[in-house]
């Protein structure tokens, strides 16, 4: 399928997701959160995919926030509403049982810093650019910034990343745990490419089976996710990959994993 805001093109087992309105520094409208809900439901069911990266067209931006013509239109009703429409759509990302990877190259503010938050794992140019600016427009984050950045990063970055709106550095990002890795403009790409593909050479079940006890397990006591990961624990003990993985270790040779 062809979309309008984003561009899609899958190979070596990845997923390449730009969101491509660079006139308007790739910001999010209505529009292409619809697309991107209908491309992550379809990458969901691709074999052909096992990472996503997430990255923006051209030099500035990766997403620079929310479609500003569009979001001063709302109201109360239709504000909710298509605040809770966009969590769904990161939500959808978020436990999509693949890893995604947002490769930041440039501003990642508002609905875009909270785009990044929804991925997997984050990479940053240093030119990049992150925050959460809601509040200088009179708002606050509806697409689960609030609550993904104190998680993430503590409940006092998320105060004053929200406070005060203002943008930080992509340093200053990988200081406070926001980011995993800072590139060189030019290295960005690559080193994602390079991430995924170790990703990719592990088992396909026990890495969403990983994923799945860390996002559920960080809603949860401890105990109750530890429940979960012995759960998951037995659940990969009864795949074929396990064997496989387990032989080739012991037969000093390279896993041959098919996800079953």
């Amino acid at each position: 399928m062809a979309y309008e805001n984003l561009l899609y093109e899958k190979k070596d087992k990845i997923g390449y997701i730009t969101f491509n309105r660079p006139k308007v520094l790739n910001a999010l409208n209505r529009k292409t959160m619809e697309e991107l809900g209908h491309l992550l439901s379809q990458a969901r069911e691709d074999a052909e995919v096992r990472v996503l990266i997430l990255t923006g067209a051209g030099e500035k931006a990766f997403v620079a926030g929310a479609d500003i013509n569009e979001l001063a239109q709302r109201n109360a009703v239709d504000g909710k509403e298509f605040s809770i429409f966009g969590q769904g759509v990161l939500h959808q990302l978020e436990t999509l049982g693949k890893p995604s990877l947002a490769a930041i190259n440039g501003f990642a503010l508002g609905g875009g810093c909270e785009l990044a938050l929804a991925c997997t794992i984050r990479l940053a140019s240093k030119t990049a650019k992150l925050g959460q600016p809601e509040v200088r427009l009179g708002i606050i984050p509806g697409y689960g910034g609030s609550q993904r950045l104190a998680r993430l990063c503590g409940k006092g970055v998320a105060h004053e990343l929200c406070l005060t709106g203002e943008m930080i550095s992509a340093e200053e990002a990988l200081r406070i745990g926001l980011v995993n890795h800072i590139h060189e403009p030019a290295e960005l790409m690559p080193a994602a490419e390079a991430l995924a593909k170790k990703i990719i050479a592990n088992a396909p079940l026990a890495v969403k089976y990983a994923m799945e006890a860390i996002e559920h397990g960080m809603e949860m006591s401890q105990e109750e996710g530890l429940f979960l990961e012995a759960t998951l624990f037995g659940l990969c003990c009864a795949t074929e990959d396990m064997r496989e993985g387990t032989r080739a270790f012991l037969e000093k040779r390279p896993a041959q994993f098919k996800g079953k």
